[in-house]
């Protein structure tokens, strides 16, 4: 049993605060819990824009409310501060999660807001790391991680008929940079879309999700007089996954194609940028928890872009790796608040003109952070 509980919260102490969350209110129907993390982190690299103090702050909360016998109204949010900056340097606070629904019995939930995106139901299976994880794949893309505007709707064991049985729905407005609230850069817009998963758990330690998204892409996505690479009028995503976890083990692995989907550089200065025509991501995971507390772990991780094209600069691009590293470290937990871990990131990228013309790293990193979180 400690095993199974050491492994749980060695999966998700980072990911998100809402299993830990302090209840500060329960009455007549109502329930209001809060919850945080403070992460004492610093990066080692040769690459000095990631060398340095990377300290943050999350906290949010999460809230019911009893409407009916079988009718459920919540809402959750969710910031993050970063503790890196002088104190005469403003605020650095921005909103990861922010959302209200409903829950009506066995027929599901249906929530709006800014929230997870629904092909992550895949991608979350192998983002497991403590640090360098989620890194072939970025918010505000398209309906990858956490993106705005984004209406769900979740079934959990399929309106209570088939345990283990889960299906997802998922439908997001469109966000550009024409002025409406919420306005963007080219990179972290996206048009109306929709996507669907579907998650089975079986045979008592497995579990298998697949999902997909197809969304419009905007007119500044696709106008290649301002120099960005990738055109088509649709952003589409294919990505399936299964773990194994069982006694202190967890193994599992993730693949996932797209078009038009998958982004490098910024827009900022002449390099490339963009999206690429066609991509690949696949990642690996392990880990094992024991009884002690220690939990060392080993992931793979790539992102491969297919037929780049042409960049601002003329010169041409054909496949080349956006992410490709070996991940390896540990945790160890003192108990269910606290946490210390060291995560090395092995880059596998060589330095090319490529690299460096779209800001791709290509040098290793090593994180060491001590975790509180309640």
């Amino acid at each position: 049993m400690r095993i199974q509980q050491l492994t749980l919260l060695a999966s998700s102490i980072l990911l998100s605060t809402s299993g830990f969350a302090a209840e500060i209110y329960n009455r007549d129907g109502n329930r209001l819990e809060l919850s945080g993390l403070i992460s004492g982190l610093r990066y080692l690299s040769d690459n000095k824009s990631e060398d340095g103090d990377q300290s943050y702050m999350r906290f949010g909360f999460k809230g019911e409310t009893q409407i009916s016998p079988q009718l459920i109204g919540y809402g959750q949010w969710q910031a993050q501060v970063d503790m890196n900056q002088p104190e005469n340097n403003g605020a650095s606070m921005y909103t990861r999660l922010g959302f209200a629904g409903i829950k009506l019995g066995d027929y599901g939930s249906l929530d709006y807001g800014r929230n997870i995106g629904v092909l992550y139901d895949a991608l979350s299976l192998t983002d497991m790391q403590p640090e360098f994880d989620a890194q072939t794949y970025n918010t505000d893309q398209f309906m990858f991680r956490r993106g705005n505007s984004l209406a769900t709707y979740r079934n959990s064991n399929f309106f209570g008929l088939v345990d283990g049985l889960n299906v997802t729905l998922q439908y997001q407005g469109k966000n550009d940079g024409n002025g409406e609230p919420g306005s963007r850069s080219a990179l972290r817009q996206n048009g109306d879309g929709y996507g669907m998963s579907v998650a089975w758990e079986f045979a008592g330690d497995f579990k298998a999700v697949g999902a997909f998204t197809q969304s419009r892409r905007t007119g500044a996505q696709n106008d290649s007089g301002s120099g960005i690479m990738g055109q088509g009028e649709r952003a589409e995503a294919y990505s399936g996954a299964i773990k194994y976890e069982a006694h202190g083990l967890y193994l599992a692995t993730m693949y996932t194609q797209a078009r038009n989907a998958s982004r490098f550089g910024s827009a900022s200065g002449s390099g490339a940028y963009g999206y690429a025509n066609q991509s690949e991501i696949f990642e690996l995971f392990a880990q094992y928890s024991f009884d002690s507390g220690v939990v060392p772990f080993i992931a793979y991780n790539q992102a491969r872009a297919k037929n780049l094209g042409r960049a601002a600069s003329g010169q041409i691009y054909g496949n080349q790796d956006l992410v490709r590293f070996i991940d390896f470290g540990a945790s160890w937990l003192f108990n269910r608040n606290m946490q210390t871990y060291v995560d090395y990131k092995l880059n596998l990228i060589d330095n090319s003109d490529f690299s460096q013309a779209a800001g791709v790293s290509t040098d290793d990193v090593l994180a060491v952070g001590l975790v509180y979180q309640f």
